[in-house]
């Protein structure tokens, strides 16, 4: 074992965990409900695609715009309130839908209720990543990680799958209302359950315990507040390294998955029936590596963790393209998948574990809303030059890309076994 990460008692038999942990995964099943039901409204309404996207489009803006001070909001609120607060506002707003729509169809009125739910489910995603550190143990942080994002993974298949059910039998409205009750199943766990205090041990101090000035400066201003997270994340080595070779990494890889219905479609031939099966099998390749990424890590330590999965991810990519078959794009797509969680999980659980609890809001929305910064940018260009040039041709690139991301990962203090413990990350 490479470090102390993984020490501790067995997260099943942790109550406080094991609460939040239920809760949460049907919270995400159910919330997988509006994902089909809201389009399935439009389209029985309007018949139009382009409202659809519109309305993806707004709410999609919401998310982004609410991303900017959610960190904020998590770091100066009581995060439990905070959480059982935006699960209550959200089953409101969902719940208003199918009363609303017993006296006749209301377009509008998703225009309204589906931004207001993504703005504040950003707040309360920004505020359910602070929040892990002080529920478990800090050696069980990324295992806690993985099992979270491996129920989420798998509630996010079986969730539309079981969304499409309940539409077809009682109407979109009724699984609408489904997504309403998880968000008050979600609060209702949050009721339940008991935080504990941030660690002081390693550069992590009680909220409103910051060193001596840091307040002050925090305080002289809200866009100060806001982009503290970002100073932060500048100032550390090993989050400074992952924040700027993450987001080439998106760059390159966000618009994949349009690429590989490209390719199923277009250059296999291939009926939509397969797509959903590809993308279904390339699912499981997210709840497998969420669950391996607690073992991987204790046992290689996070640097050669992060550095062989994003290389491993890259070689996934080249042969993405290179694939003739369906079986061999699925595996290809599900070895992608499951290396960028354990990347992903891996990156996430440091930064729980180095930043300060009260700057750990605007750190992961700095981080999120730099990380995603060039991803629109990458995916528009990926998707033009698989229909120019190929999908051989743009998957090599991107993968060896993805490789050269790796070896410069190398060179920096990211292949640390255990930055949590140096100096070089907090």
């Amino acid at each position: 074992m490479s470090g102390v990460e993984g020490k501790g008692s067995p997260l099943w038999r942790d109550r406080n965990f094991m609460v939040f942990w239920g809760s949460q995964t049907l919270s995400v099943a159910g919330d997988s409900f509006a994902l089909i039901a809201v389009p399935l409204l439009v389209l029985h309404v309007t018949g139009s695609v382009a409202q659809m996207g519109l309305l993806t489009g707004l709410a999609s803006a919401a998310s982004v715009a609410a991303g900017v001070f959610a960190g904020v909001l998590a770091d100066r609120l009581d995060r439990r309130r905070l959480l059982i607060w935006c699960d209550l506002a959200r089953m409101a707003l969902y719940g208003i839908v199918p009363v609303a729509w017993a006296f006749g169809p209301k377009i509008w009125l998703l225009y309204v209720v589906l931004p207001a739910a993504e703005a504040i489910g950003m707040v309360f995603q920004v505020t359910y990543v602070t929040v892990v550190r002080n529920l478990v143990e800090p050696s069980r942080i990324t295992e806690a990680n993985g099992r979270l994002g491996a129920t989420s993974a798998a509630a996010g298949i079986g969730g539309p799958l079981l969304a499409g059910v309940v539409a077809g039998w009682a109407g979109p409205t009724a699984a609408i209302a489904v997504n309403a009750a998880s968000f008050g199943i979600s609060a209702l766990g949050v009721v339940m359950i008991r935080f504990g205090q941030p660690s002081a041990a390693r550069g992590v101090w009680q909220a409103g315990e910051a060193p001596e000035g840091q307040e002050d400066q925090e305080a002289r201003g809200p866009w100060r507040e806001m982009l503290a997270g970002a100073r932060f994340l500048w100032r550390q080595p090993v989050l400074r390294a992952l924040t700027v070779l993450l987001s080439f990494f998106i760059f390159l890889t966000l618009g994949l998955t349009d690429v590989l219905i490209y390719h199923l479609k277009h250059d296999l031939g291939q009926p939509d029936g397969a797509v959903g099966a590809v993308l279904a099998v390339a699912g499981l390749g997210t709840v497998a590596g969420s669950l391996l990424v607690g073992p991987v890590r204790r046992r290689l330590g996070f640097g050669a963790s992060w550095i062989g999965a994003i290389a491993v991810a890259g070689l996934a990519v080249v042969g993405l393209g290179t694939s003739g078959g369906v079986p061999a794009v699925a595996a290809a797509a599900a070895v992608y998948l499951g290396c960028v969680s354990v990347a992903g999980i891996a990156s996430m659980s440091l930064r729980q574990q180095v930043t300060p609890d009260h700057l750990l809001g605007r750190v992961t929305s700095a981080f999120w809303t730099i990380h995603f910064s060039l991803g629109p940018a990458g995916a528009a260009v990926l998707t033009w030059g698989a229909q120019r040039h190929g999908v051989a041709a743009v998957c090599l690139l991107a993968g060896v890309a993805c490789l050269l991301i790796a070896l410069a990962a190398f060179f920096t203090p990211i292949r640390q076994p255990n930055p949590e413990l140096s100096g070089a990350a907090g």
